[in-house]
């Protein structure tokens, strides 16, 4: 099994709950708006990272992540952006077989036409009503299991 963190729109608040609910995952993955650049840095504590920049990542910190990424982790493709409103392709003739996202604040898991599709909701400060939350995926030689996991407020 190969576990990914997966987390997004921190604002540059690492919560402690957002550590404990990482540790021993194999890989994060961090889905912009990052906020800060002692975000990232924190993270490679825990586990190597892939990051992006979202729309509130601007300032010379914020030059050093891309906008977009594909990465191969165990065997499968991810393709990583900010705002899923902003996917131009069609993942599945791209042999992408995950699509992260964040921006919206709202948690999903979604399966469309084979390709897994997962925003992990915020991790920073609470917007609206919205859940605090991040995810975890394994990858496993059955599949792919996905799990949201609430924060609630440290």
């Amino acid at each position: 099994m190969f576990r990914i963190g997966i987390i997004s729109d921190t604002h540059g608040l690492l919560r402690p709950a957002a550590e404990r609910a990482l540790a021993g995952v194999d890989h994060i993955i961090h889905g912009g708006d990052i906020g800060s650049p002692d975000i990232i840095p924190a993270l490679r504590r825990i586990a190597p990272v892939t990051a992006i920049r979202g729309n509130v990542d601007v300032g010379d910190w914020a030059t050093d992540y891309p906008s977009t990424a594909l990465v191969e982790l165990a065997g499968r493709t991810f393709h990583v952006l900010h705002d899923l409103k902003t996917l131009r392709f069609d993942a599945l003739a791209r042999r992408v077989d995950i699509v992260i996202s964040g921006h919206s604040h709202i948690p999903k898991i979604e399966t469309i036409d084979g390709v897994l599709y997962l925003n992990p909701g915020s991790a920073g400060r609470r917007r609206f009503k919205l859940p605090i939350t991040l995810a975890t995926l394994d990858v496993t030689a059955q599949g792919l299991r996905s799990e949201l996991h609430d924060l609630g407020a440290d």
